[in-house]
């Protein structure tokens, strides 16, 4: 093989590693600072960086010169997303959380009014909660509909229907409740749609900040109980986290 037909492949490599540095990176980056972290020298650095923000990959701030990732990236990547089934890359992580908690784990994702079942994977108990795909939640009533209310920023505007004597009916009650769900990042519900049914949901956010998802998991009250629903939380975030950043992200 030709060293003209390597140099190509080396340059990409390059260029890709500096695009993986800005994206650890926290804030932006000068070029040495670039080029140091990526282990080419300044004036490659220099050149590639020219490269790639003219392809709008990065983006140069004119009054300090320091580059960070280019919003083209964001178009590449929603384009790749939009080819994924949403059900095929959650799969793992229902799994995952089946096998960390013993309850069944849903995927959900958000419509006009309200979220929808999507996937699920079954608990392995014989007491178990039983999910169904396409079922809407109810929004003030379920863990998956108080992350729906929380992030999509709307508010129900008909009347509070109790689903159980358990169920929040108090507008006031219920905008407090979408506060503290916003400010801590997962819902529950303690038997507010259905008696002897305890759930907890946290939201697959993109980028943006956006709900794309949400990730859920129900069982019985009896064995779901709170100081379950807690030690399962951790689990939650961490896999509605990696869902969104997904394989190589």
């Amino acid at each position: 093989m030709t060293e003209t037909t390597v140099r190509p492949v080396v340059v990409l490599e390059r260029a890709l590693e500096i695009l993986n540095v800005l994206a650890d990176a926290a804030t932006d980056l000068g070029t040495n600072e670039i080029a140091r972290r990526a282990g080419v020298n300044p004036s490659s650095a220099s050149r590639l960086l020219a490269t790639l923000a003219r392809a709008e990959l990065v983006r140069r701030t004119p009054d300090s010169g320091r580059y960070a990732l280019g919003l083209r990236l964001v178009e590449l990547g929603n384009s790749a997303l939009a080819r994924i089934d949403l059900r095929d890359v959650a799969r793992p992580h229902l799994t995952a959380l089946m096998q960390a908690t013993g309850e069944t784990s849903t995927l959900s994702v958000p419509g006009e009014t309200t979220a929808m079942t999507l996937d699920f994977v079954q608990s392995p108990s014989t007491v178990r909660s039983v999910a169904e795909i396409g079922r809407p939640s109810v929004p003030h009533a379920t863990a998956i509909g108080k992350i729906y209310l929380s992030y999509r920023g709307t508010f129900p505007d008909t009347e509070l229907v109790a689903c159980t004597h358990r169920t929040i009916t108090d507008p006031e009650v219920l905008q407090k409740t979408l506060d503290e769900v916003r400010e801590r990042g997962w819902a529950e519900a303690h038997e507010e749609r259905e008696l002897g049914l305890h759930a907890v949901a946290a939201p697959v956010l993109d980028a943006s900040a956006s709900l794309v998802a949400i990730l859920g998991l129900q069982g019985p009250s009896w064995r779901f109980d709170a100081q379950a629903m807690q030690a399962a939380v951790p689990h939650l975030l961490e896999h509605a986290s990696a869902l969104w950043r997904g394989p190589g992200r």
